[in-house]
């Protein structure tokens, strides 16, 4: 693979869609990655269309995700794709994620993993019986910041860590959009497409996998309330959450698509012994530390004082705006990394070059999913999580 781009079929993410787009242009970013193939929308026209638009010849755009992989098979070796991006609702990551892993193509999805944690497990047994990479778009894993963040916390600069708290908060669910023609909106309100959780699973569960994933701990019990507001709705819009960790940490997670007038507030804070930090997807290119015997800190992107581990993940000098797409698209160079260098199907250890969220975060989410909805429905104060 070294030494060409690498070829990439898409599912999901037609005309009409937003999180495709979004998927094309990281994955572009870069150069590792040209998109050659798709099944872009049940509607056979629309997926035509989709195909053509994206400059796809005819005979690479196919009807289902099985006609796909067969044609794929079927070509030769140096023409055949590379990996498989699944970009549809929630309801067909678990078939066409297994359906690929299963026919020998890695597989890069949109999250959350599954409906839920049987169908998580059933890919996971997927991916490693077939020995092939299994990476998932937990997208606010892949900013520089992020990164930085993470390295000071496993180096220990803030000492024991006591208190974890994330909050993801949107407004834009808060008037009836799901039952308004939004198509963005009808699909997460859906419990046939979406799975267990509404706003609990679209954001929810990239609250908690970067709250994990920054911190280095691991959630263990957890008390939960969770709420719909919008009258008619089928699934949560509403959750907040009580954590305790097995390392004897404290936190909150708050995820909530009604808080009127709320844009994308995704905001991380972390306390120590000796300090802590807070960082905000909103404005990603500042990290700020706090600390209990001295002056806060101001960090910036590509500024003095970065770890080694952040500075493969910045494009621009300081001062340049680095976001979303850069973010999501150094996952995309990650997997690309791990694909050329024939790395673990897992990724790469945390903070290398080719570490990208997987198996293990995918779990662990759905597990979260799943302990909060039992803990809201039962009558105990706190319910393990356990995978």
């Amino acid at each position: 693979m070294a030494g060409r781009k690498l070829k990439l079929a898409m599912a999901g993410g037609g005309e009409g869609a937003f999180i495709g787009g979004v998927h094309r242009m990281a994955a572009a970013l870069d150069g590792d990655w040209q998109l050659i193939a798709g099944t872009f929308s049940s509607d056979a026209e629309r997926n035509r269309r989709s195909g053509e638009s994206l400059g796809l010849s005819p005979d690479r755009v196919h009807a289902s995700i099985e006609a796909l992989l067969a044609d794929e098979r079927a070509r030769p070796e140096g023409e055949r794709i590379d990996a498989v991006a699944i970009v549809t609702p929630n309801h067909l990551h678990a078939p066409m994620a297994i359906a690929a892993l299963n026919a020998g193509f890695p597989v890069f999805s949109e999250k959350p993993m599954a409906m839920n944690l049987a169908e998580a497990k059933a890919i996971a047994d997927a991916a490693r019986a077939s020995g092939q990479l299994y990476a998932l778009a937990f997208t606010y894993s892949g900013y520089p910041m992020v990164e930085e963040a993470r390295a000071r916390v496993a180096r220990g600069d803030f000492g024991a860590i006591r208190l974890v708290h994330v909050e993801y908060v949107q407004g834009w669910l808060s008037n009836p959009l799901d039952r308004e023609g939004n198509k963005q909106a009808e699909w997460r309100t859906d419990p046939a497409r979406a799975g267990l959780g509404g706003a609990l699973g679209d954001i929810g569960t990239h609250a908690f996998q970067l709250a994990e994933h920054v911190s280095g701990l691991t959630v263990e019990a957890l008390s939960a309330d969770v709420t719909t507001h919008v009258p008619g709705r089928m699934l949560d819009d509403d959750v907040n959450v009580l954590l305790r960790f097995a390392e004897g940490a404290r936190g909150t997670l708050r995820a909530t698509q009604v808080a009127a007038g709320e844009e994308n507030g995704l905001r991380l804070r972390i306390h120590g012994e000796k300090g802590g930090l807070e960082w905000s997807q909103m404005e990603p290119n500042t990290l700020t530390l706090r600390w209990l015997d001295r002056p806060a800190e101001i960090v910036r992107a590509g500024g003095p004082g970065l770890s080694g581990t952040t500075l493969p993940r910045l494009r621009t000098p300081s001062g340049h705006p680095e976001g979303y797409i850069e973010a999501f698209g150094n996952l995309y160079r990650a997997v690309a990394g791990n694909l050329r260098d024939g790395g673990p199907a897992e990724g790469g250890a945390l903070g290398e070059a080719t570490w990208f969220p997987g198996l293990e975060s995918g779990l662990r989410t759905m597990a979260f999913v799943e302990a909060v909805l039992a803990n809201a429905q039962a009558d105990e104060k706190w319910t393990l999580l356990s995978l």
